[in-house]
């Protein structure tokens, strides 16, 4: 059980939190134990965790602020093991360097801070930049497969949702490269059409004034025909 005065700082702490959210970090408690706080780190722009959303746990003791928490992360990140405690100043890793003034805002710009850091410790892992691009985009996607995560924070599922809607609608749409190698044969063919067209007018043009001259000199042949006789009187 929590003492008393551990579950009026944590939920200080909240209500704090509620005012002045931490940039790149939201972190709430669970519903059914004050002592179980679940967070999300966003990656920072310009590092290989950029676009990544890096949801984990902080257990925190019942003699709270006196002892440090736990801390672990579930999402597969490229810098900490999963659901392993990982190890900083501010956890119980090393209860000797807790300072009881440092509150849930701080532990996790801590732990931020240091994700984006090389420095190995225990619980880290070495990954290339390549595979925490590939962790970081896939992160969101892991993240809405877990129950706890959905219920706790819907704003992250929504925005997964509406990704997924952005994608099925880009990929209905016929790519520009392909629309443009379809309308170039169907312009040709136009053209192609347009030539016929011209062809068929002048051969009509010709068969329409053949008749009218070859009229023309059959009536002055007979004309002339038909004065001989009278020249000869």
């Amino acid at each position: 059980m929590a003492e008393k005065s551990c579950i009026k700082r944590l939920q200080k702490e909240y209500r704090a939190l509620c005012k002045e959210p931490v940039s790149h970090v939201v972190a709430r408690p669970s519903p059914n134990d004050i002592l179980e706080w679940h967070y999300v780190l966003e990656g920072s722009e310009g590092t290989p965790f950029a676009g990544g959303y890096y949801y984990g746990k902080i257990k925190f003791p019942p003699q709270y602020p006196y002892k440090p928490p736990g801390i672990s992360m579930t999402t597969p990140n490229g810098r900490f093991m999963t659901q392993k405690k990982i190890c900083l100043s501010m956890s119980d890793f090393h209860p000797e360097s807790w300072n009881p003034m440092w509150s849930v805002s701080s532990i996790l710009t801590g732990l931020l801070s240091f994700m984006m850091d090389n420095s190995p410790t225990t619980g880290s892992v070495n990954t290339t930049v390549a595979e925490k691009q590939s962790l970081a985009k896939a992160s969101l996607a892991f993240n809405c497969k877990n129950p706890t995560f959905r219920k706790l924070f819907s704003e992250y599922v929504d925005k997964y949702n509406q990704q997924q809607l952005s994608e099925k609608l880009a990929a209905e749409q016929v790519p520009p490269g392909l629309s443009q190698e379809i309308s170039t044969p169907m312009k040709r063919v136009g053209e192609d059409v347009k030539r016929v067209d011209a062809v068929k007018d002048m051969r009509i043009d010709r068969k329409q004034s053949f008749p009218t001259w070859l009229m023309f000199l059959l009536v002055s042949i007979f004309g002339i025909v038909m004065a001989l006789p009278l020249l000869q009187l």
